[in-house]
């Protein structure tokens, strides 16, 4: 299906109010159709009419301009503003549409989409693409229709004032078509392409804005300037390819709409002359070229800005279109409050297919309440692993159950419900800290949120704080310490209440004095619940009911902290160096 049509889907609700907004328009654009008219009635049958007295004259001259006055000035403000309204209401609640459903289609599509996309692009996509979709409805389905339809109009009108002068007055018309065939085709892919280039100026930017601290740190300034300023300037680049040729094509039609008028002008003179044509029919027909060619360089600017919209539309439905990694089987089932029993069976998973597998056959019992804990080198598999438990990604062979229940028979929603995660680097909103608590359960009280937050060792240093839970915490918790962060995501995980946790490295990052108190917290939160802890600091683990050896894919050991040690394998090993480098650096 093309990007028009499935736009068009989102405009199908709204067709009979763009169809009202296209009647009462015809009413407002024929409105001033009567002017010519009016004038050469004035000329031919007022000034020009020799059996008339001057006091006639004036007498019909006052009644003629009382009624066009009536007309310009009581009817046709009201219907100017109610389709002004209607137009830009029905633009906008497409729009407010288009954008919900593409949240929404945000919310679902893959970890693996966003780790090889820019942010700043989808916003750029979502806000800019998506309000330039607006000048389709509005020009495309309205005004085209009613600039049409004022032509066709004056034309009527003017063959019946002279048939000949009318074709001559519409002789250049084909020339129009010739000239919207060949420049507004490769208008459209210089429109796409400006498009793309501005995307990417907006999510370079978007990446580097958030980076400043990194720019700072290693004095980047210069280099980084020179990078924005490639994208900048390929972006000129593109803007300025775009502006030439759509230069060359209003340089084109607007000599097309300067030389209809002089032909006119010189017929209808001639006719005059000769006494033909009468001199209120020349003005008049002067009069209508303005009504028929205005519209027409309407006609010829609304090709350019549907151009750019229907470029937009692609960009913005290419977005909309992208696949999703992980979907729900079409007989998926709720799941419910789960046990706490997850069975991983020969489970294979690799990122691309080109790409060597990150696990391979790895199996894994857990019995509900059990604290599993993952450690190994850096890209052994650990946290690829424990991505797969709430279906982040779907195995590529293999089966992860839950109570016996495989996760993919089930609604992934409801799957995630039933798990909670803690990470080394915790998304906070920029809004209070009682919301981003609430983030685990959006309709908790705030006693509940409270307690939470003393469960995760956090009340008192938010009573500390000036404004309390009512404390704006930044972009990303940006005003917060790393281990402040921690307990906040660790209490939006004890209002969740989950059966199943899983903490990826949520204690890496922190000093000593902060990863005990959160230790303390994590211990408190998985009393009970099935949980996955993936460890850098083995110290931090040794109290998990099994430990599990992940390396290149493969589990290499599984055993309690005390069995590892007594068979001095991997887990041995690394146990050691961490000692003996905490070690020196205690004697240092």
């Amino acid at each position: 299906m093309s990007s028009v049509k499935q736009y068009l889907a989102f405009v199908k609700p709204y067709k009979w109010k763009i169809l009202w907004t296209v009647l009462i328009g015809i009413v407002k654009f024929a409105i001033p159709l009567l002017m010519p008219l009016i004038l050469k009635y004035v000329i031919d049958n007022i000034i020009n009419e020799e059996d008339m007295t001057d006091a006639a004259k004036i007498n019909e001259l006052f009644w003629l301009m009382g009624i066009a006055f009536l007309i310009f000035l009581v009817m046709r403000p009201p219907i100017e503003y109610v389709r002004q309204y209607l137009a830009q209401w029905i633009g906008n609640k497409i729009l407010y549409d288009i954008r919900d459903r593409l949240f929404d289609h945000i919310q679902k599509l893959s970890l693996k989409f966003y780790s090889k996309t820019k942010t700043g692009e989808i916003i750029s996509r979502v806000i800019h693409d998506v309000e330039q979709t607006k000048t389709f409805v509005i020009t495309g389905l309205m005004n085209i229709w009613l600039d049409m339809i004022t032509i066709l109009i004056a034309i009527g009108i003017m063959m019946s004032m002279d048939v000949w002068l009318t074709l001559v007055s519409i002789m250049l018309f084909p020339f129009y078509g010739f000239s919207v065939k060949y420049f507004y085709a490769k208008l459209r892919r210089l429109t796409r392409d400006r498009s793309q280039s501005l995307a990417e100026v907006q999510g370079h930017l978007h990446e580097r804005v958030q980076g400043i601290p990194v720019t700072r740190s290693f004095a980047l300034e210069e280099y980084e300037q020179d990078q924005f300023d490639e994208r900048n300037e390929n972006f000129l680049q593109k803007a300025l390819n775009h502006t030439d040729w759509n230069a060359k094509t209003f340089a084109v039609m607007n000599t097309i709409t300067d030389l209809a008028p002089l032909l006119v002008i010189a017929y209808a003179g001639y006719q005059v002359i000769n006494g033909a044509l009468s001199m209120g029919t020349m003005v008049a027909f002067v009069g209508y070229m303005e009504r028929v060619y205005s519209p027409l360089r309407r006609l010829v600017s609304s090709s350019t800005v549907l151009t750019q919209s229907i470029a937009s539309i692609d960009r913005v439905f290419e977005f909309l279109n992208e696949k999703y990694d992980v979907t729900d089987k079409k007989n998926a089932k709720e799941l419910g409050r789960v046990e706490g029993r997850i069975d991983i069976e020969n489970v294979s998973f690799h990122y691309d297919e080109a790409e060597e597998e990150v696990l391979k056959s790895v199996s894994l019992n857990v019995k509900q309440g059990e604290t599993i804990a993952f450690v190994g080198m850096s890209g052994g598999g650990k946290s690829t692993l424990i991505s797969l438990i709430p279906r982040f990604y779907d195995v590529t062979a293999g089966s992860i159950k839950v109570d016996g229940i495989d996760i993919r028979d089930v609604k992934a929603r409801s799957l995630r419900d039933n798990i909670g995660m803690v990470l080394q680097d915790n998304t906070l909103f920029s809004e209070s800290i009682a919301m981003n608590i609430r983030m685990g359960n959006p309709h908790a009280t705030d006693e509940e949120v409270v307690a939470a937050a003393k469960a995760a060792n956090a009340h008192d240093f938010i009573e500390g704080l000036a404004y309390g839970y009512d404390t704006l915490v930044g972009e990303r918790g940006v005003k917060l310490s790393g281990g402040q962060k921690q307990r906040i995501a660790i209490a939006r995980v004890f209002l969740k209440n989950p059966p199943i946790l899983i903490f990826d490295e949520a204690t890496s990052a922190l000093d000593l004095e902060s990863e005990h108190i959160i230790q303390e917290a994590v211990e408190r939160l998985a009393s009970d619940r099935t949980t996955f802890i993936v460890a850098h600091r083995l110290a931090t683990i040794t109290h998990a009911d099994r430990i599990v050896v992940i390396e290149d894919g493969e589990i290499k050991e599984i055993g309690s902290h005390a069995e590892l040690m007594k068979r001095k394998g991997s887990y041995y090993n690394l146990y050691q160096v961490q000692n003996l480098d905490n070690h020196e650096y205690m004697e240092t």
